[in-house]
């Protein structure tokens, strides 16, 4: 008897090359025509400082007793050749966000926050505001390739100058600033027509190599009188060697960030898919500043996905002075938070994905320049809330340092991690866990 009975059919795979999000890409672009833009830093999976453990004390080592015995955080950047270098009491500082990619009450919580908790805060593209200034104690006034309001008493009334030659999220890149987001104020202070589409060059004008930033770098110095310390800002590219040309053109300090740094707006594409993690970067800054006699004499503050006490302790033990926050400051001032889901769904997203910051239409106030949004942000209670996670974090890292038995984060050490992952071992250079080797260790064949 014949038998009519449907054949099995075999289990419908999803393709892991052509996935769903790469798919809806592929539309989106052949309906559009445009490459897509946000902001945020990389979403993809990259080794980080999760794949890093401290071994902690046992026997071999003695631990310090937690509220009894001191544990220090404080740093001092910009010793080398500032005459006021600048004296934190911890080592977590505000990473450049501009007033234009936030809003006035975002950048002047930003200022209340980082004084609360005795660290520094910085301006961004686009210069400094008023409110900015009256409320940071310690401000660094980025100086950039658009030099957007920048303006020579301005560099006078800040505590320190980061050139910024390269950004994690984008290296090799300049900014974005989309014209819904360019205000009467905005448009005064970058001397811009309002409401049009705004890029940043990608490289300085006035400069095309590290001797003219030598020369760049003395002019700076004569403007502020040798007073403030002058930083140089670099995209996680070639650490080891941008690192050593900062140095060698007068850098007092080096920063250094990774690409899961956060940016206000530039295309997917870039943010996902040049630069390096931080946690391949920093061996390779500290290895360029050993070679050069000059670790701890020219600081070293690495940024790039921070976000608790353990990542600042494991960026501290792997050689860094000093972190800065981006995103995770945003994220303590109410950015992406759920009480706003129904306006984030309403934007075709949702509370911990929104990204559209270059649109303007933050529901939490601080990604845009819309009155009736940034009115719903107090700067006073940001600022609070910014000093509470700033001591959180701090407090972490000092409980991790003490079970490591260390009287100063500065005294952590790469002796003092393990890696859980080859490719961690690998970036970070300390050894896998339950083992003395890590892939590319001096000495071995392998």
């Amino acid at each position: 008897m014949e038998d009519h009975r449907t054949p099995p059919r075999t289990v419908p795979i999803a393709s892991a090359t052509f996935s769903d999000p790469v798919t809806a890409e592929i539309r989106r672009a052949a309906a559009t025509g445009i490459y897509d833009i946000r902001g945020g830093g990389a979403k993809r999976r990259l080794p980080h400082f999760d794949d890093l453990l401290f071994l902690g004390a046992s026997m071999s080592r003695y631990p310090l007793e937690g509220y009894r015995e001191r544990c220090d955080t404080s740093v001092t950047l910009g010793t080398r050749f500032a005459a006021n270098p600048i004296e934190l009491d911890i080592p977590i500082t505000i990473a450049g966000m501009s007033f234009g990619a936030l809003s006035g009450p975002a950048k002047e919580a930003l200022g209340r926050g980082a004084t609360l908790a005795g660290t520094s805060t910085t301006t961004g593209d686009g210069g400094m505001t008023p409110e900015e200034r009256g409320h940071s104690n310690r401000l660094v006034y980025q100086y950039l390739p658009s030099r957007y309001g920048m303006n020579p008493d301005d560099l006078r009334r800040a505590d320190a100058i980061e050139i910024v030659v390269g950004q994690g999220a984008k290296p090799g890149g300049g900014g974005m600033l989309l014209g819904q987001k360019i205000s009467d104020r905005v448009a005064e202070m970058r001397n811009l027509p309002k409401g049009i589409d705004q890029r940043s060059s990608c490289r300085h004008p006035d400069w095309t190599g590290p001797d003219d930033l030598e020369i760049k770098i003395l002019e700076l110095r004569e403007i502020t009188g040798w007073k403030v310390p002058i930083y140089i800002k670099i995209g996680g590219a070639r650490p080891y060697f941008d690192t050593t040309l900062a140095v060698k053109a007068g850098a007092d300090v080096v920063v250094l960030d990774g690409m899961q740094g956060g940016t206000a707006a530039t295309q997917d594409v870039f943010i996902e898919h040049v630069g390096q993690p931080i946690l391949a970067c920093i061996p390779e800054a500290v290895r360029a500043l050993q070679d050069l006699g000059m670790h701890r004499e020219v600081q070293l503050i690495v940024s790039g996905g921070i976000r608790t006490g353990a990542d600042v302790a494991k960026a501290m033990a792997l050689g860094a002075d000093a972190v800065a926050i981006g995103t995770a400051a945003l994220i303590a001032l109410g950015d992406n938070d759920p009480k706003y889901e129904s306006e984030y769904n309403a934007l075709g997203t949702t509370a911990g994905a929104y990204d559209d910051w270059h649109e303007g239409r933050d529901p939490a106030g601080i990604t845009t320049q819309d009155f009736a949004l940034t009115a719903r942000l107090d700067p006073i209670e940001g600022g609070r809330r910014l000093n509470n996670y700033l001591k959180v974090m701090t407090l972490e890292a000092q409980t991790i340092a003490r079970a490591c038995g260390k009287s100063h984060l500065h005294n952590l050490e790469p002796e003092d991690l393990c890696a859980l992952t080859m490719e961690a071992a690998a970036m970070a250079k300390v050894p896998l866990a339950g083992t003395d080797w890590y892939p590319g260790k001096p000495g071995t064949a392998y």
